[in-house]
């Protein structure tokens, strides 16, 4: 089996088991189990606490003391096991534990998967730019095809959602073992200082203030990513309470309407290395930024029906340069900003500020605002249209700053080197 055909499976396996559950249990939550809103958003803040410090410390772990395939695989094996025993909880307070604890074990993950096929690729010659988004985009399959997988099966407000993702973590967690070695690279090195002994070296990289900037606005991005997750699918199921909505196709399939978002993604990976080369990294993101305004922005305005529904599928195919060009194209920014021996960390540092307090600020914010201003006392009822264009203002002043305040000179060939050398190293820092 060639490199980039187990690199595929890894990402493909690694999106399904999140693409099982993340977009439907809302659906779950609140059609099933009818728990209050102020609670979902606590629900959905866990993969953000978890990313607070387990992707750092992870990455800390892989860079100086464990191979990072073997901790990739331990980690989804014990996440799996938690995710079996999601449908025994009949209690809401004790669910957040519960998914607290997955989402410590799952989105160490994320970061780690970067690190190994980043590994994997570079000791095999080739360009982590050029070759690394064609095999991210398999994630984005395994994504959809979770989607499809438990919409297809009746399983959106089902329990079932979460043993669907359990296999799938377990068979990952397994194959995870078979995959080429990833030692640590800084196993061995003297430590200088505490700093060092801790390897928290990734984290002076926030003494230089281009990186400071751009993991403030990575914070900021990771909050809007987490309002479209909480809510994109239960803004559908709601249209299921008008009878004239009821037996529309995005009613009864709102995760595979939904699922177009990540059919999005794959066409917006590969372009990235084109949009890299052409604007660079500054631009890109901006582009990300609009995209999120138009993303919410469609919603606000979109139904079940004719022509609405052309909204709601308009807004799912923007989504796609919204989520890829910050997530990916950051995290090879990030690879060209630090060396060799914290890069692990410093991607574990990236996804600790997108899906750590990033989701933590969208997800608690979001129900509070949501649950004090756009939901109706009486019968629960949610105002999404005015929810939606909130949303939408706020990306909108996210954009507005970063022009301002993001200063970065676009250079052709600093992301030709992207698999060579870094251009600022911790000392730089």
């Amino acid at each position: 089996m060639s490199t980039k055909l187990r690199l595929i499976i890894l990402s493909f396996l690694q999106f399904f088991i999140w693409g099982s559950w993340l977009i439907t249990i809302g659906a779950y939550w609140f059609q099933t189990k009818q728990w209050s809103g102020a609670q979902f958003g606590a629900i959905f803040s866990t993969m953000g606490i978890a990313s607070i410090f387990m992707p750092s410390l992870m990455g800390i772990v892989a860079d100086k003391w464990f191979n990072a395939e073997k901790l990739y695989g331990l980690l989804h094996i014990m996440g799996g096991a938690v995710l079996c025993t999601v449908p025994l909880v009949t209690d809401p307070g004790m669910f957040f534990w519960v998914i607290l604890l997955n989402m410590v074990f799952y989105m160490p993950t994320l970061a780690l998967s970067i690190a190994v096929s980043y590994s994997v690729l570079k000791r095999q010659g080739l360009d982590v730019v050029k070759d690394y988004p064609p095999i991210r985009v398999w994630g984005t399959v395994g994504f959809i095809a979770a989607m499809w997988t438990v919409s297809g099966l009746g399983f959106e407000k089902s329990a079932n959602q979460f043993y669907v993702a359990a296999a799938a973590a377990f068979a990952l967690g397994l194959y995870s073992f078979t995959l080429p070695a990833c030692p640590p690279p800084s196993k061995g090195t003297p430590s200088r200082s505490l700093v060092d002994a801790l390897g928290l070296k990734s984290f002076a990289l926030l003494r230089d203030t281009k990186m400071l900037t751009f993991f403030l606005f990575a914070l900021l991005l990771g909050a809007a990513l987490q309002l479209t997750n909480a809510y994109g699918d239960t803004f559908l199921h709601d249209f299921d309470k008008v009878p004239a909505y009821q037996d529309t196709f995005a009613v009864k399939y709102p995760a595979i309407i939904m699922s177009i978002s990540q059919i999005s993604e794959t066409l917006f990976i590969l372009a990235i290395p084109f949009f890299l080369r052409r604007f660079g990294i500054k631009q890109v993101m901006l582009f990300s930024m609009i995209a999120w305004v138009l993303r919410f922005g469609l919603l606000a305005f979109g139904t079940p029906d004719n022509p609405g529904i052309w909204l709601i599928i308009l807004s799912c195919i923007v989504y796609g340069m919204a989520f890829d060009f910050f997530n990916i194209s950051g995290s090879l920014f990030v690879e060209t900003q630090t060396a060799s021996s914290i890069r692990a960390s410093a991607q574990g540092l990236f996804m600790m500020m997108t899906n750590g307090f990033g989701a933590v600020l969208g997800s608690s914010v979001s129900g509070i605002v949501i649950e004090k201003y756009f939901t109706n006392p009486v019968d629960q009822t949610k105002d999404w249209h005015s929810i939606w264009l909130t949303f939408a203002a706020y990306a909108l002043v996210i954009a507005v700053l970063f022009v301002i305040l993001f200063k970065h000179k676009h250079n052709p060939q600093e992301v030709e080197e992207t698999a060579h050398e870094p251009l600022l190293s911790v000392e730089q820092a």
